[in-house]
């Protein structure tokens, strides 16, 4: 008789311990990060197909296209030319006698990646996108634990909602090798913070056939480098580890020079690779030698002309030296800025902006860690609506076509 009334005094206990507010802190820190990704990629869906559902019929698709079709355009189109026919031996040129667009532009280990996929009888369009997705979802649980090292766990976990909704994060889920980059990246920054330099080999060796970015890792390192010997004195810097470091260093600089000397191997044209990339911003400024440091102002002059060019540039690069300098920035850590800074040189010496700029500027996102820390609500919704407005932006200015679209993602 008395145990009714007792258990009724637990229900409201055993209520409480199963509500869904309950529930998500007792969940382990991997499976908030897949529910987060899940949600952030089921949303940007939602995006894709209602953009799909008014595209017309283009060069890639026709009128109004399913979701894994959409996928797959712009240069989703050029790693499955390359799974299915390789690399051409000549490079191809314009009636001008110019290097033009080709697949050396792009690197091999994600179309070899989705024909592993495909060999169980997937076709090109869903394999591309489970290889896009899967690493994208790899990308969010190594950054989960790289911004794990540096802030609290819901801070971390912000950053990793942030990644997750970002203005260019369709692109996880698109034909393209973005993901991947991502994932290397994140382990190589992993890695380099927790100081395990020798397993930094193989994730570098498999990053330089991705996506670029391992020559801008190797000034990463002899930053890191310098930094830790003159720290030695308080912070130490074994021998062993100043000569593990420096060589790293030498592989990831050599690792980033490999695609080139395969292109110039293979055509027989030293300056293939260089060439191929320059063909992409001919539509913009013509065909030009590369000439370090120089894309930036050839940009602002098209774009803006002068003087107002260069000086959007200069004003670039002092708003991005004042934010790598910020108080928020420095809570991540010197190796993050120090990646940070090297890819920033990296970008400044070789790329020219234009449609591709957000998609390139995106392995900056550790940044995104000095986002998440205020903890204010209405801050935290204000960034994520914001994030995810901007995001139909992007889709609606660089994915969907209209017929004489320039620019592509």
């Amino acid at each position: 008789m008395t145990d009714a009334p007792i258990e009724r005094e637990r229900d409201p206990l055993r209520a409480t311990r199963w509500s869904p507010r309950v529930r998500w802190r007792l969940m382990p820190w991997w499976a908030k990060v897949v529910l987060v990704y899940a949600a952030a990629r089921a949303v940007t869906t939602v995006f894709v197909l209602a953009l799909a559902s008014v595209q017309e019929a283009n060069a890639w698709t026709g009128a109004r296209p399913g979701y894994f079709e959409y996928a797959n355009l712009w240069d989703a189109r050029w790693y499955q030319v390359i799974l299915l026919r390789g690399y051409p031996s000549e490079l191809p040129l314009t009636d001008a006698g110019q290097v033009a667009e080709n697949a050396w532009a792009f690197l091999p280990v994600y179309p070899a990646l989705v024909g592993v996929v495909m060999w169980f009888g997937v076709p090109w369009n869903v394999a591309s996108v489970i290889i896009a997705v899967a690493a994208g979802l790899g990308a969010a649980l190594v950054f989960h634990r790289l911004m794990s090292r540096f802030l609290e766990p819901d801070r971390a976990l912000f950053a990793v909602l942030l990644f997750c909704v970002a203005p260019v994060a369709p692109i996880m889920q698109f034909g393209y090798a973005e993901s991947l980059g991502f994932l290397w990246l994140a382990l190589a920054l992993l890695l380099l913070v927790d100081r395990r330099y020798g397993w930094l080999v193989p994730v570098i060796a498999v990053w330089s056939f991705t996506r670029p970015g391992a020559l801008a890792f190797a000034l990463t390192l002899v930053l890191h480098w310098g930094w830790r010997w003159l720290r030695r004195e308080r912070e130490g810097f074994p021998m062993r580890e100043r000569v593990l470091v420096a060589s790293v260093a030498v592989f990831a600089g050599l690792a980033g020079l490999a695609w080139p000397a395969i292109v110039w191997t293979v055509t027989g044209d030293l300056r293939g690779y260089t060439d191929t990339e320059l063909a992409w911003r001919s539509a913009y400024i013509g065909y030009h030698e590369l000439v370090p440091f120089t894309g930036w102002f050839q940009s602002g002059d098209w774009w803006l002309g002068q003087p107002l060019g260069t000086i959007a540039v200069v004003a670039v690069v002092v708003a991005f030296a004042l934010a790598v300098a910020s108080p928020a920035v420095r809570r991540l850590g010197v190796d993050i800025r120090l990646w940070t800074v090297s890819y920033a040189l990296y970008l400044l010496a070789v790329f020219f902006p234009q449609s591709s700029t957000f998609r390139i500027l995106a392995p900056m996102f550790p940044l995104l860690g000095a986002l998440a820390l205020p903890r204010a609500r209405w801050y935290r919704w204000g960034v994520v609506v914001a994030f995810l407005a901007m995001q139909i932006g992007w889709l609606l200015i660089c994915w969907g076509i209209d017929g004489r679209d320039w620019t592509p993602p």
